[in-house]
């Protein structure tokens, strides 16, 4: 019979929302009740990956590697992931995670710089790690596109490439058609990761198994970066309904959301007047304070300003450029914000 791997994201994604604040403590009660509810496969690092605890990216409250150690400690049967961007986590990143107990690497990169992942996939198989590559963003890409970066990450002995819904900008038909073209043309799995800014997060994670995907993610409660993710527990309730989630503990894991994660949160993640812009313009949310900021200072709807940056496919590192966009919208011929 057919079974979908289910990868929990909430130690990694949801570290956004809460401002990369995840004690040990918690690390380990999520992990304890994931592990117990069946969950297979957990995500542990920094919300931008190994190595990103930085004042640019924000700093964790505890050692990435010691809330590794700590959640892959608290399982008996889960195996613990890490993700890495190349540019941001480094190769004694990937080895230390792997020396504290990660055993999956997730190297991710925009949909149309697989090759960033080459060393990261190649180093992940010589130290025994099982190598996922994700492409980011992947709106941006057309279906042909995917295919042929995914094929790169085959060709490197990558492990199973997923389709990542990064600025929650896809629906069902966009994600059944990518999922659907990468399992026509790869011999290694294809999984995909959506968020939820247009409130279709589930609906995707349907669409793409329809498609024939053989992995998923999901964090409890939703807890993720702008609308958040598909929620876990809801997700283990349509892999139970299609007959694809045998081992999940579908009440377990509703019990972990809602008696260890909620606790935990300073807010529900949902597709808001912000996310579903962010959705609509299809880029990160990472933009979006900037943005707001921006339109304060020189007059505009920020809603108008986040659309132009989409239009212009703004990508995460090029947050820089948002005041010159938005001086250029409102008809100034230089840099010069009014105080605010």
């Amino acid at each position: 019979m057919r079974r979908v791997r289910l990868t929990d994201t909430t130690l990694r994604d949801g570290s956004h929302a809460v401002g990369h604040r995840f004690s040990l403590g918690q690390a380990r009660d999520v992990s304890r009740a994931l592990d117990q509810s069946g969950v297979p496969v957990i995500e542990v690092a920094h919300g931008d990956g190994l190595g990103a605890d930085s004042i640019q990216c924000g700093f964790l409250q505890s050692v990435e590697t010691e809330l590794i150690s700590e959640a892959a400690g608290s399982c008996r049967q889960a195996t613990i992931a890490s993700m890495l961007l190349p540019g941001i986590g480094s190769g004694s990143d990937l080895r230390e995670a792997f020396r504290h107990g990660a055993r999956i690497a997730r190297i991710a990169a925009l949909c149309t710089e697989a090759d960033l992942c080459l060393e990261y996939v190649e180093l992940a198989r010589e130290i025994g790690m099982e190598a996922v590559g994700f492409l980011m963003m992947a709106h941006l890409c057309s279906p042909q596109r995917l295919v042929e970066q995914a094929r790169l990450i085959e060709s490197w002995g990558g492990d199973c490439v997923y389709i990542a819904d990064s600025a929650g900008a896809m629906l069902p038909a966009d994600v059944r058609a990518r999922v659907g073209a990468l399992k026509d043309a790869l011999t290694i799995e294809v999984g995909f990761h959506g968020h939820n800014n247009f409130g279709v997060a589930v609906g995707n994670s349907v669409a793409a198994l329809e498609a024939g995907a053989d992995q998923l993610d999901g964090s409890l409660r939703g807890l993720g970066a702008g609308a958040g993710n598909a929620p876990t527990e809801l997700l283990a309730v349509a892999l139970d309904r299609m007959g694809l989630g045998s081992g999940l503990d579908v009440f377990g894991l509703m019990d972990a959301a809602e008696f260890v994660v909620a606790p935990l949160m300073p807010f529900q993640p949902l597709p808001d007047r912000d996310s579903i812009t962010l959705g609509r313009a299809g880029i990160y949310s990472t933009f979006l304070l900037q943005a707001k900021h921006a339109a304060r200072q020189y007059g505009l709807d920020p809603r108008d300003l986040l659309m132009e940056l989409g239009k212009r496919q703004a990508l995460v590192g090029q947050e820089d450029q948002v005041l010159e966009i938005a001086a250029e919208m409102s008809g100034r011929a230089q840099v010069s914000p009014r105080a605010s």
